[in-house]
């Protein structure tokens, strides 16, 4: 299976935010859309970062609760890894896991498509997993 039957599943909507918006909006706006990240776009919907919970965890911790009125770009991860809608979900996983991110945004044509989350791609490679073990089930019955 690839990402784009992963967005085809569960939609192409994407939470996103601006660098120049506070902490605080940026919680908030997680907490509104029951998220765990948020995507930052520039003007023309390019991907700037990405800015998580653990995110805002870190920069309260670190700088106390005045890190809420800095600018989301303070403290968001610039250097963000993206997926094609082509890619696997075996690829996206491995990616994932190995640089301990959950959240990939997915591109296509250089525009922002989607995101997936780790849990997406484990819900759909666990509920391909029973499709083959239901298969295999009928095929030994049939036999």
């Amino acid at each position: 299976m690839s990402v784009a039957y992963i967005l085809a599943t569960k939609g192409h909507d994407v939470a996103t935010t601006q660098p120049h918006r506070t902490m605080q909006e940026a919680a908030a706006g997680l907490a509104d859309r029951g998220v765990g990240a948020l995507i930052v776009t520039g003007g023309d919907g390019e991907v700037l970062g990405v800015l998580s919970e653990r995110d805002i965890i870190r920069a309260v911790g670190r700088h106390g609760a005045g890190a809420l009125h800095d600018p989301v770009s303070k403290h968001m991860t610039a250097k963000v890894a993206t997926a094609s809608m082509d890619e696997t979900m075996e690829s996206v996983m491995e990616r994932m896991t190995n640089g301990r991110f959950r959240h990939l945004p997915v591109l296509e044509n250089g525009r922002l498509a989607g995101v997936i989350s780790i849990g997406d791609v484990v819900k759909n490679r666990l509920e391909g997993l029973e499709s083959e073990h239901r298969a295999m089930r009928e095929y030994i019955a049939t036999a």
